[in-house]
């Protein structure tokens, strides 16, 4: 059960409860560095683990965004950012493609695991029909290679939902 609200001309707030408090965190990061306002409650089978609930936030983000762009008329349609640690480049034109190379020492941080942020990722270029390449460029920290995941992505997104002013 997941309920999700997208302002993509917000102010970066973000209220969230996925069961997951590192991937809440993740999704903080992504509200506040994007400057879009986010709102997530999730209830899945965390007994099990935390894959749905991850993959299936990341198809409604991923809705979410294709349904905020409407017909994309006037945006500037691409972005990309290069942060310490990680880059990501953006396209939303319409024709799903997802690029990731990243790696990480432990196989969970802080609840979440770290091959969840594939997943999500994913979940998310399908659903909005963009073509997202992510790619960690170098880094010791598990954490911190996530943080800079997500806020790169929110930053070639946020860039690529401008309005051309041409």
């Amino acid at each position: 059960q997941i309920s999700l609200k997208l302002g993509l001309d917000g102010s970066g707030k973000s209220s969230l409860d996925t069961g997951v408090g590192f991937f809440d965190h993740m999704l903080d990061g992504f509200a506040r560095h994007g400057l879009f306002d986010v709102s997530v409650t999730c209830r899945g089978d965390l007994d099990v683990d935390c894959h749905h609930t991850i993959e299936d936030v990341g198809i409604a983000l991923g809705t979410a965004i294709k349904e905020a762009l409407g017909d994309k008329a006037g945006l500037v349609r691409y972005g990309s950012c290069m942060l310490p640690m990680a880059l990501c480049a953006v396209d939303l034109g319409g024709r799903p493609y997802f690029v990731y190379d990243a790696s990480f020492a432990g196989q969970s941080c802080g609840g979440m695991d770290t091959q969840m942020a594939r997943e999500f990722f994913y979940a998310v270029s399908y659903s909005a029909m963009m073509n997202l390449h992510l790619k960690v460029l170098y880094g010791e920290n598990d954490h911190h290679k996530l943080e800079a995941m997500f806020k790169a992505f929110a930053k070639a997104l946020d860039a690529a939902t401008r309005r051309d002013a041409r």
